[in-house]
């Protein structure tokens, strides 16, 4: 566990913070009763939540409360939160160099389609957005609930690993 804390520390990268690694971090602290805390950061932070984004959380009922768009460099200071986990959420973030994370978390890139590049009709921008929030959600409620107690090093490498290996292909479901 994190210091100074009963729960683990997760920490959500995108390059520019405003949609999926703040879809992620919302959704992630959503949930009752876990020990994971969610953070997210961009390596080029936007400066604002994505709208979609934010409504797109709303409808799903969970809070917005408190979300913001933050570089990483937040995390990489001293007197920051101690991360446990670290997910990259776009190709983009997964290729640059991220920093040095003090007690060297547990990583893993989770890929997601940019809904935010989407150009198109709002109703279609929605669904486009719906659709990677439950690409997250499936993926974040896989690994909440995976035995952490049980797995150690490299086990738990892979496991993470084949989370972010798993098809995110729904583009045929009805959102």
């Amino acid at each position: 566990m994190s210091d100074h804390s009963d729960k683990y520390n997760v920490l959500f990268l995108c390059t520019g913070n405003s949609a999926r690694s703040l879809l992620a971090e919302a959704y992630l602290n959503s949930l009752p009763g876990i020990p994971f805390r969610g953070y997210s950061a961009g390596s080029y932070p936007t400066g604002a939540p994505n709208e979609t984004a934010l409504e797109t959380l709303k409808t799903a009922k969970v809070s917005i409360e408190g979300l913001r768009s933050k570089s990483w460099n937040e995390f990489s200071v001293e007197g920051a939160p101690q991360m446990n986990f670290i997910f990259t959420v776009c190709d983009n973030a997964a290729g640059e160099v991220c920093p040095i994370w003090p007690g060297y978390p547990v990583s893993a890139h989770w890929p997601f389609e940019d809904p935010a590049a989407f150009v198109g009709p709002d109703v279609e921008k929605r669904a486009v957005f719906w659709n990677v929030f439950r690409q997250i959600k499936t993926r974040i409620d896989i690994f909440v609930n995976l035995p952490l107690a049980s797995l150690e090093g490299l086990a738990l490498q892979r496991e993470l690993d084949q989370i972010g290996a798993t098809s995110t292909d729904h583009k045929n479901e009805s959102a």
